[in-house]
C-alpha cells in the first residue's frame, strides 16, 4: 500500500481548501475527538469504517476520515469535506473511501437529525450480531437500546442502491442498528450523542458475551421493567453525551492533545 500523505501540523482554523469557520472548526474538533476515541478503545479496523459528520449550514456536505490512515492520525485539519456523492468539496491531498461512505450516506439523506453516524467492526457487536437472539435486555446498559436497536441480515458488502434503502427502513427512527454479521452503527444527533450510545452498545454486548460465556442461566429483566427503564433513561429530549463529552476531550487534551491540529 502506498504511504498516505503525512498529517497536517497547522491549525484546525485552516485546512487545504482555506479558513473555515468558528462552526465547522468545532466540528473538526469532536470528530477528530472520536477517531481518537474510538482508536482509543480498539474498536477501529485498521483503515477501515468511518464516523461521518454534517458540516453545520452546509447542506448535503460531511466531514470523513482520510482513506489511508488509522483512526489515531486523524486530526481535525486533514479531515475531508465531501458531498453525499462522496465527492471530495475543495482541495484535499487525501482520498475518501467512496464506497465505505455509501452506508453513512443513505442514512444522512433519510434521516437528517443523524449528524453524525458511526459505522464500526467492534469485536463484541460483531459477536453478538452473529447471535440470532442479538442484544438481550440483561443489563441496564442493554435496556438503553430495547425498541431502539434496529437489526439488518447481512447481504454482502452493502454497495447495492436496494439494500441501502433496506438497511434504512429497517433502522426507522432508531438510534443503533446491528448489521448482523458485519458490524454497527449508530445514528447520533451529535458526535458527543454518537459515541456515547456507541460506547453504550459495546458494553452491553461485552456483558451478554461475558455472561453467556459461563454457561449459566441468565436473569432476563421482563419486559414491562425493560420499557420503565429505557424511558427513564431517555426521559432528557437532548442529545445524549452533553455531560460525558467535555470529560472526554479533557482526557484527549492530555493524552493525545495533537486531535485539534
Amino acid at each position: 500500500m502506498d504511504t498516505p500523505p503525512p498529517s497536517f501540523t497547522h491549525a484546525a482554523s485552516r485546512t487545504a481548501g482555506g479558513a473555515i469557520g468558528a462552526a465547522e472548526r468545532r466540528a473538526r474538533v469532536d470528530l477528530a475527538a472520536a477517531y481518537r476515541l474510538v482508536a482509543e478503545r480498539g474498536w477501529d479496523d485498521l483503515i477501515y469504517t468511518h464516523i461521518s459528520l454534517a458540516v453545520p449550514d452546509e447542506p448535503g456536505r460531511f466531514l470523513i476520515n482520510p482513506f489511508g490512515l488509522t483512526f489515531d492520525e486523524v486530526t481535525a485539519s486533514n479531515l475531508v469535506k465531501i458531498g453525499l456523492d462522496g465527492a471530495i468539496v475543495g482541495d484535499s491531498p487525501y482520498e475518501v473511501n467512496v464506497t465505505g461512505f455509501a452506508i453513512h450516506a443513505a442514512v444522512h439523506a433519510a434521516r437528517p437529525d443523524a449528524r453524525c453516524v458511526m459505522h464500526l467492526h467492534n469485536e463484541a457487536v460483531i459477536a453478538v450480531s452473529m447471535l440470532d437472539c442479538g442484544l438481550l435486555p440483561l443489563s441496564q446498559h442493554a435496556l438503553r437500546f430495547y425498541g431502539d436497536l434496529a437489526r439488518h441480515r447481512y447481504e454482502g458488502l452493502a454497495l447495492d442502491r436496494d439494500e441501502q434503502h433496506r438497511m434504512v427502513a429497517a433502522l426507522g427512527s432508531r438510534r443503533a442498528m446491528l448489521l448482523h454479521n458485519h458490524g454497527s452503527l449508530v445514528a447520533g444527533r451529535t458526535v458527543a450523542e454518537a459515541f456515547v450510545l456507541m460506547d453504550m452498545l459495546d458494553k452491553a454486548c461485552r456483558m451478554q458475551l461475558a455472561a453467556q460465556a459461563t454457561g449459566a442461566p441468565l436473569v432476563v429483566v421482563p419486559p414491562e421493567v425493560c420499557e420503565k427503564t429505557f424511558r427513564q433513561l431517555t426521559a432528557d429530549p437532548e442529545p445524549e453525551g452533553e455531560a460525558e463529552w467535555p470529560a472526554l476531550l479533557r482526557r484527549l487534551d492530555r493524552l493525545h492533545p495533537d486531535y485539534k491540529d
